[in-house]
């Protein structure tokens, strides 16, 4: 069963630069392991070397977020969306008391 994949733009160098894939499987693991099948690396990517979802990577279907569902072994079917969704960190950093972008005050 076919299942809609989005891949993020850090990714999409592994997947031919396709935004979105279709790819075959019954959970969100075998959709790892046929995603690696197709495209080469995306899995070390993706997970870290116990096989679990590394931390700074959400996958949700649709929408809602494995963590919260039955982690890697979520079930999939036909028609899902699978979004992956690296985390993105990030602040103002600076000297305290500096006007940063958008005129915003570091308080350090």
């Amino acid at each position: 069963m076919a299942v809609t994949v989005r891949i993020p733009t850090p990714l999409r160098k592994l997947t031919e630069n396709q935004s979105e894939i279709e790819i075959d499987g019954e959970t969100v693991e075998s959709l790892i392991g046929n995603m690696e099948a197709s495209y080469p690396g995306i899995k070390d990517r993706l997970c870290d070397e116990t096989g679990k979802v590394r931390r700074f990577i959400n996958i949700y279907i649709n929408e809602e977020d494995i963590r919260f569902l039955d982690g890697t072994h979520s079930a999939v079917k036909a028609g899902d969306r699978v979004s992956i969704v690296p985390a993105i960190a990030g602040g103002l950093a600076g000297v305290a008391g500096q006007r940063g972008p958008g005129g915003l005050r570091d308080r350090g």
